[in-house]
C-alpha cells in the first residue's frame, strides 16, 4: 500500500516537473523560427491548431488522472 501512495507521489513530482518542457515543445511546435531566429507563425491553422493547443491540457489530465488512480488502488487495498 505505501509503495504505490509513494508510486502515485513520484508520478506526480515527476510529470509536473517535465510539464514545463511539454508546454514549451507544444509552443516550439506552434512557431518556427526563420533563418535569422526570429520566431514566425508556422503553418498550422483551424483543428490542428486547436488539438495541439490542447496537448498541455491532456498531457496535465494523464498526470494527474494516473496519480489518482495508483493512490485509489493503494487505499482500496487497505479497505478504504
Amino acid at each position: 500500500m505505501l509503495g504505490q501512495l509513494i508510486a502515485g507521489f513520484l508520478v506526480i513530482v515527476v510529470g509536473t516537473a517535465l510539464l514545463p518542457i511539454v508546454a514549451n515543445q507544444v509552443y516550439i511546435d506552434t512557431y518556427w523560427t526563420n533563418a535569422t531566429g526570429q520566431f514566425a507563425n508556422a503553418n498550422v491553422t483551424g483543428a490542428a491548431s486547436t488539438i495541439l493547443g490542447l496537448v498541455t491540457l491532456f498531457y496535465a489530465l494523464a498526470i494527474a488522472t494516473s496519480a489518482m488512480g495508483i493512490a485509489a488502488s493503494g487505499l482500496r487495498s487497505i479497505g478504504f
